[in-house]
């Protein structure tokens, strides 16, 4: 096994978990033990498997046909398989770290802007710019388009860490939307990515059937449905004025 190789079968393991869990951490009881133990092993994975992803799109941009023999064109791999899965690990990475430490910040909202946090989500929407001008050098539409999910994750997140005086429930709605947000992250690059490599391509690789817009569309269609239930939900409790009896792992 060649050392590509070993990252990717880590990054299955790892990403098959976070697959895995993510439904447990959603229909689970909020608050209850199932859900607290299943949303921190998942939100941890996800930063292990968005690490591994990083280091196979930077190993495929400096090898792209030796990394990925069974395509043929260089351009859409360094583009989907390298440009773009750096972009989708920092998402998954800056999600999944946002989704954890509003919770262990819910009582000193100031150190939302911290440094490391301020970087890591500029540094997601610096990417996801990126990943626009790669797809457009390479007609790629796909690339343009995701790339707006990761500006618009980075900039609410900054947001919300330069408010002065949030409510006192508003780290719910972020902790929620982060790690639901990191859900359709991987999700989207287990349809992307592994249905390039198993799925047949009987025409140009630029209309392989994996890169249909409307089969990315499901995990982004469901998970923003997850996200705007929960939002309700959490808004309803601050309207009632009355802590929402919901716990997280600190």
């Amino acid at each position: 096994m060649t050392p590509f190789q070993s990252l990717v079968a880590a990054h299955i393991a790892t990403g098959a978990w976070g697959l895995v869990l993510f439904w447990v951490a959603v229909l689970s009881r909020k608050g209850g033990r199932a859900h607290r133990r299943a949303g921190f092993v998942f939100a941890y994975s996800m930063l292990v498997t968005g690490t591994i992803a990083a280091a196979m799109g930077i190993a495929t941009l400096r090898d792209p046909l030796g990394t990925h023999p069974h395509l043929d064109d260089a351009r859409l791999v360094s583009g989907i398989f390298g440009w773009m899965m750096v972009y989708l690990a920092i998402l998954t990475i800056s999600l999944a770290w946002h989704g954890l430490i509003v919770v262990r910040n819910k009582r000193e909202h100031a150190r939302n802007r911290a440094p490391r946090e301020l970087a890591l989500q500029g540094l997601v929407i610096v990417a996801a710019v990126n990943c626009a001008v790669q797809g457009w050098l390479r007609g790629l539409p796909l690339m343009m388009g995701i790339s707006i999910v990761g500006v618009a994750s980075g900039v609410t997140n900054l947001v919300f860490a330069f408010r002065t005086a949030p409510v006192r429930w508003a780290y719910l709605i972020e902790h929620m939307k982060a790690l639901v947000g990191a859900g359709i992250s991987v999700y989207t690059a287990f349809m992307t990515f592994g249905l390039v490599r198993f799925t047949p391509r009987t025409g140009p690789a630029e209309s392989h059937a994996a890169l249909n817009p409307l089969l990315w569309a499901v995990p982004l269609t469901v998970g923003l449905s997850i996200i705007i239930y929960h939002r309700i939900r959490i808004g309803r409790w601050g309207q009632r004025d009355a802590s929402p009896r919901v716990q997280v792992a600190e």
